[in-house]
């Protein structure tokens, strides 16, 4: 009996110890996510190494740009890690002021918090050991990296880089210049065609503009010529008539000259348009010229001898990562958590990751640092859509997506109308530009009547687009009566 005693004692000693010693030995979050953030400064040396060089190696850019998202997620995550507890903060001050009836709401509320912490937790160390392995991946590309020139650039700080460069396309520009850079021994009678595909706003024509002043191009190619949707619109020209104006521009800069075509459409281009095109280059031109096609539409894929370029819009984390760049500027977020956490909230109710939308959103934020006014402005956007989502069925960010009226609010003067975006353009560098910004109509206390233009955004970067907006402000009663007009006739406003 005393032995069977003393072997249950033991075996319940043993299992105790191991508990303990499993317990403590696991990773606690902090330590992990003080880890991550050490890999992360590693991480980061690496891809502003590579930044500042003239890598033309695919295999490396490919896994350069893999370690460069690796380290977005990781940031993302350790931020929201970070700031989360001024969420929870928030969350216990709400939970004191409310009555004890929402008890049990409030209870359930901290069971999907607990469970989203542990969530966080293990995205934590996924994200660690990811970045671990591209990391660990990547130690040969950093030795060869020494050997690729460097690159002249000003010792700018990061936001000020990223606010003058193309951001997260070094792989995309360097498969564009290693296609045209390229050359082949025999005549090909057809010109080499890459095409460029993606959907609006996504930085296709910001891409070419990077790639036609890259000095590798200009010393290449004698001419660049630009084609756009007017030179194959078809209702206004036939297609002998493209083809003749567009032999014509080509002619004009000489017959034995190697050029680069650029042509940026919208859509399609029509069978005949694209063989007289191609056949203009035949007589016109020597061997050695090449197209560069963008479009909105997968159809232009058929016109590529080379696989295309498909763009998409950034992720999540890596946008955050370009946000929080710009918005903070030379200011380390670490020491304004609580302007952090507001700012992660604002990027989430953009909805749509345009680089414009950031760009509006993270110098408003910039120019007015201030708490109370972050705060304020997290509760305007929010309610805006909240307002937007109830009254179309939709996120505004979707109307413009679509280019379709998009009915927004004001922060300041709100008695003056709702203030609605009709539609959006862009104008060239050269042409003039409305003289009223977007953020003094909605933020500040410019107050427009009637039909208007605003500039949205003007860009730093080639192609330098001036961004406009086609807005209107419509009054209470104007408002009213164009939803009971639109309901009489059947039709949603």
């Amino acid at each position: 009996m005393e032995l069977i005693v003393s072997l249950v004692l033991g075996e319940a000693i043993t299992r105790s110890i191991n508990f303990f010693i499993g317990k403590y030995s696991k990773p606690q979050a902090q330590d992990v996510a003080d880890h991550l953030c050490r890999v992360l400064l590693r991480a980061q040396v690496i891809i502003d190494e590579a930044m500042g060089r003239q890598i033309t190696n695919q295999a490396m850019l490919l896994q350069l740009d893999k370690l460069r998202g690796a380290m977005h997620r990781g940031y993302y995550l350790l931020d929201t890690f970070r700031y989360q507890s001024h969420d929870k903060e928030d969350a216990k001050d709400e939970a004191v002021s409310q009555s004890f009836s929402l008890s049990k709401a409030n209870s359930s509320k901290y069971l999907c918090s607990s469970k989203k912490e542990t969530q966080l937790f293990e995205q934590l160390q996924d994200a660690l050991e990811s970045l671990n392995n591209q990391i660990f991946d990547a130690n040969e590309s950093v030795i060869f990296m020494k050997s690729y020139p460097l690159m002249c650039r000003q010792p700018y700080s990061m936001h000020l880089l990223l606010a003058n460069c193309m951001f997260d396309r070094k792989v995309e520009m360097e498969l564009v210049i290693s296609f045209l850079l390229q050359t082949k021994s025999h005549r090909t009678e057809e010109p080499e065609v890459l095409p460029i595909i993606g959907p609006g706003r996504v930085g296709k024509s910001t891409l070419v503009a990077h790639v036609c002043n890259d000095e590798r191009i200009r010393d290449h190619f004698s001419e660049i010529v630009f084609l756009t949707d007017h030179d194959f619109r078809d209702e206004m020209l036939s297609v002998q008539s493209q083809g003749d104006a567009v032999e014509q521009q080509i002619c004009t800069t000489g017959r034995d000259q190697r050029l680069l075509v650029i042509v940026e459409i919208a859509g399609d281009v029509t069978k005949d348009a694209w063989k007289r095109l191609c056949s203009a280059f035949r007589r016109s031109t020597t061997n050695g010229t090449k197209i560069i096609i963008t479009s909105r539409s997968d159809m232009v894929k058929k016109h590529g001898t080379t696989r295309a370029i498909t763009l998409t819009y950034p992720s999540s984390e890596a946008y955050w990562y370009f946000f929080k760049t710009l918005a903070f500027g030379s200011t380390d977020p670490e020491q304004h958590p609580r302007l952090a956490s507001v700012a992660m909230e604002i990027v989430k109710m953009l909805s749509i990751r345009y680089y414009t939308a950031a760009n509006m959103a993270a110098s408003l934020l910039r120019d007015n640092f201030d708490i109370n006014f972050w705060c304020k402005y997290l509760v305007f956007i929010r309610g805006l859509i909240q307002k937007h989502i109830a009254e179309f069925g939709k996120h505004p960010g979707d109307f413009l997506r679509q280019n379709q009226p998009a009915h927004l609010g004001r922060m300041m003067g709100r008695a003056h109308g709702d203030f609605v975006i009709c539609g959006q353009y862009q104008h060239s560098s050269h042409e003039a530009v409305p003289n009223i910004a977007f953020n003094d109509v909605v933020y500040g206390s410019v107050k427009p009547h009637g039909n208007f233009e605003v500039l949205a955004w003007r860009s730093r970067i080639p192609p330098y687009y001036n961004y406009i907006y086609s807005c209107q402000v419509l009054h209470r009663k104007t408002r009213a009566a164009k939803r009971k007009r639109s309901q009489n006739n059947g039709t949603t406003p």
